[in-house]
């Protein structure tokens, strides 16, 4: 089993730019798909950006198109988020998540057995 450990949030004004990663344990992450999550205080947790089980395609929610980049680097078992542009709307506790099995949509939390703790982002305006 994957084990998942988020880091580098922080606060930053509006405008400004941080890089999320997610480094994993344990075999075959090249094959799970994984997932940016965000959850802001009295909000439901909303997809961010992630890549399908093919371990290539990748998806973005609307909120976040052409200002946030998923990328992965399997040889460190190390997915990340470069955030550009950041928002105050931004502001939330980003989790990283993946899941081995095919379970049908990229988009939905539901799709993910494991989590890591998450990182907090503030973005001040």
């Amino acid at each position: 089993q994957v084990q998942l450990v988020e880091s580098g949030g922080g606060s930053v004004q509006a405008g400004g730019s941080l890089r999320l990663s997610c480094a994993a344990s344990g075999r075959a992450f090249s094959s799970y798909a994984m997932g940016w999550f965000r959850q802001a205080p009295g909000k439901e947790r909303e997809f961010v950006a992630g890549y399908n089980w093919s371990g290539v395609s990748t998806y973005y929610a609307d909120s976040v198109r052409g200002r946030f980049t998923i990328s992965r680097d399997n040889a460190k078992n190390t997915v990340f988020l470069q955030m550009n542009s950041l928002k105050p709307e931004d502001t939330a506790v980003y989790y990283c998540a993946g899941e081995r099995a095919y379970s049908g949509s990229v988009q939905s939390p539901g799709s993910y057995n494991v989590w890591g703790q998450g990182t907090q982002v503030i973005v001040s305006s």
